[in-house]
């Protein structure tokens, strides 16, 4: 009830000891508060707060016009609601190395297991589209440098995203990434690998885990957790598959309004009230009143 049981460092041990298993880590995209409950509840390992869908969620395309504020509020309040580790994505860190230094202690305050900080230039662009750049190597290492030397909490994960493979080759990616290990990051997120063989690649390049992007019409198919266990990937996320998968139906539904005039043929797809309540803990706060919780009922 009201928020999680746990401490931030707790999840943060969680996230490291996940990341040092031999079992891949299944992180979906967690696009509210209430989705991070139902992930937790259906057994996933933890939960991705990602960059691109709090971005939608404003209207705004996904090229850095997020500010930190913004970020820190949604991950504060993804995390607080679930056991489970978050993962957020940073973007560039906001900044140069010190905005770097103080988005840590903001999304460390937010209660985050894990963050990554990406080398493209600002103004972004997503990690699958075309036309990216790339900052030089000396400040991509400075970025992530600054997230290290800025970390309060050792347990806190400092992951490092690379969008090179993109613009200059699997090489280049490769390169990096151990640039980006030497200067401390505790795991590389190689964005837009193409296929299985460059994943092992990754894996062969450096000695910390990897994550894989699962993400729906980008730059690969989607691969399945197998396949990616199976070339070494660690971590995989599904970033804004839960906000599609909505707007889909939001959508679907929107268009069976105005041609019907009612939602009736809709109902048996929608989440029930019972269901919700249920995902709520509605029913817990009666401790506390027993005239809030009057539901019963489907």
């Amino acid at each position: 009830m009201l928020s999680t049981s746990t401490t931030p460092t707790e999840r943060r041990r969680a996230f490291r000891a996940g990341l040092a298993s031999s079992t891949l880590q299944i992180l979906p995209g967690a696009f509210t508060p209430l989705s991070v409950r139902l992930i937790q509840e259906k057994g996933f390992h933890g939960a991705y707060i990602s960059g691109a869908v709090m971005a939608a969620e404003l209207g705004l395309p996904d090229i850095g016009l997020t500010t930190l504020t913004e970020v820190a509020q949604r991950a504060h309040q993804i995390s607080r609601m679930s056991d489970l580790p978050t993962l957020v994505d940073a973007d560039t860190g906001f900044g140069e190395p010190m905005n770097v230094a103080r988005t840590v202690h903001e999304l460390e305050d937010a209660g985050v297991a894990g963050l990554h900080i990406e080398d493209q230039v600002n103004p972004k662009r997503c990690g699958h589209l075309d036309g990216k750049q790339v900052v030089d190597g000396q400040t991509a290492v400075q970025r992530i440098k600054a997230a290290v030397d800025a970390r309060r909490d050792d347990q806190l994960v400092i992951m490092a995203r690379t969008d090179i493979r993109g613009v200059e080759g699997l090489t280049a990616a490769t390169e990096r990434a151990k640039a980006l290990v030497d200067a401390g990051a505790d795991a590389i997120f190689p964005e837009a690998m193409g296929t299985l063989e460059e994943f092992a690649a990754m894996r062969a390049a450096v000695d910390v885990p990897i994550l894989a992007n699962m993400t729906e019409f980008g730059k690969s198919r989607l691969f399945t957790h197998a396949e990616l266990a199976d070339v070494g990937v660690d971590l995989v996320i599904h970033p804004v598959s839960l906000l599609r998968i909505a707007f889909g139906a939001i959508e679907r539904g929107l268009d069976a309004l105005l041609e019907t005039g009612t939602l009736d043929g809709e109902v048996e797809g929608m989440q029930t009230r019972g269901r919700l309540y249920e995902l709520l803990d509605y029913e817990a706060y009666n401790s506390f009143d027993s005239s809030i919780f009057t539901y019963t009922g489907r």
